[in-house]
């Protein structure tokens, strides 16, 4: 949601039945309000682009607050390495290829720690709307922690380990 003072969606990793986000928000009334637009704008979205209505999202956010530099570092990277945990990387030839999922923000990140000098960007390639961070947990804190792998593979408790 670009736009927002008080909600940012800062990282993205859509699968194929559900999605990550990593959101930077002022309060907790400012995340309710901007996860409802976010997903009320996805559902128009969505909903267009298969010519149909109805609902998308069956089940209502689950949210975990992050307080600490290692927590964050784990988040990330959960949310940008989630298509390894799932083993959608290992689809096809061009996703074994990939270094990064292709329907995340990985390409935006610059917080890998064996990234090429440049990434190859696609032809035709649209990068998800995302803002960039402003917090010091996700622009400097988490950094106190090892850079994230490319081919790190995130556990499932990730993200809310202390």
């Amino acid at each position: 949601m670009i736009g927002r003072r008080d909600f940012r969606t800062v990282h993205t990793s859509i699968q194929g039945d559900h999605l990550h986000l990593l959101i930077e928000a002022t309060d907790k009334t400012a995340l309710a309000n901007g996860v409802r637009a976010f997903m009320i704008s996805a559902t128009h979205a969505v909903n267009a682009t298969r010519g149909r209505r109805g609902q998308v999202f069956a089940v209502r956010y689950h949210a975990v607050q992050l307080t600490t530099p290692r927590q964050v570092r784990a988040a990330l990277a959960y949310v940008l390495n989630n298509w390894r945990r799932h083993k959608e990387d290992e689809a096809g030839l061009a996703q074994r290829r990939a270094y990064v999922d292709p329907y995340s923000t990985g390409i935006l990140f610059d917080g890998w720690r064996d990234a090429p000098a440049r990434f190859i960007v696609p032809e035709g390639y649209e990068p998800l709307p995302v803002s960039g961070a402003r917090s010091w947990l996700l622009t400097v804190g988490w950094r106190k922690h090892p850079l994230i792998g490319l081919r790190e593979v995130p556990g499932p408790d990730q993200p809310i380990a202390g």
